[in-house]
């Protein structure tokens, strides 16, 4: 079974905007740094985002200032909300949590358990 799922992707325009949503109904999300990866046809998975335990957000250049990364502690979510979203964002979306032992980072290694990710295509 699923430890995490993700949900959110579909097809939008260049420019457009999708909210990405990580969900668990058996991790407490919480205690985990979660990180949002990508893979693209043809390419190597990516880190693309992550926050940690302690709400600390990391993006890489690519993303910065288009994604924000956020907790819903209450619905037990991590959302990854994309705007003004370039053909090169189209892939498959991944959220991934990891249980490190410094509540105040995130990295894009290490992971404990992944869900079977999200499409997000963007096209005209």
């Amino acid at each position: 079974q699923l430890q995490l799922v993700e949900s959110g992707g579909g097809l939008v325009q260049p420019g457009g905007s999708l909210r990405l949503s990580c969900y668990s109904s058996r991790l407490a999300l919480d205690n985990y740094a979660i990180a949002w990866f990508r893979q693209a046809p043809g390419k190597e998975r990516e880190g693309v985002s992550c926050i940690s335990s302690g709400g600390s957000p990391n993006y890489v250049d690519s993303v910065k200032g288009r994604f924000t990364i956020s907790r819903d502690n209450f619905k037990n979510t991590v959302y990854l909300q994309m705007n003004s979203l370039k053909p090169e964002d189209t892939a498959v979306y991944y959220c991934a949590a990891a249980d490190y032992s410094n509540y105040a980072v995130c990295y894009y290694h290490s992971m404990n358990y992944w869900g079977n990710g999200t499409l997000v295509t963007v096209s005209s």
